[in-house]
């Protein structure tokens, strides 16, 4: 059990590490703009997207469609998919 959990640590610690560096690269991409990037084995998708976003605090206190609909808020924002040349990739 003790080397399990150690295994474990060591992963969370590995996967924090890729995720900065994975976080890192993306941004750069984003940074760049909507479009398609071609690698030799995958290619990346950023696309621009909508986000709607319910204040729940206020939807708590009034429930009425209209003030629902007041309330959401919209967010643009960017998103990167990973796809191999016949299979997608979950990103």
């Amino acid at each position: 059990m003790e080397k399990m959990v150690n295994e474990i640590a060591t992963l969370k610690a590995q996967i924090a590490e890729l995720s900065k560096d994975l976080k890192a690269k993306e941004s750069v991409l984003k940074a760049i703009g909507s479009g398609e990037y071609k690698g030799s084995e995958h290619y990346i998708v950023v696309s621009e997207a909508t986000r709607k976003t319910l204040d729940m605090k206020a939807v708590r206190a009034k429930l009425s469609r209209q003030f629902i609909q007041a309330n959401t808020n919209e967010t643009d924002y960017l998103t990167l998919k990973i796809y191999g040349y016949g299979k997608k990739i979950a990103a």
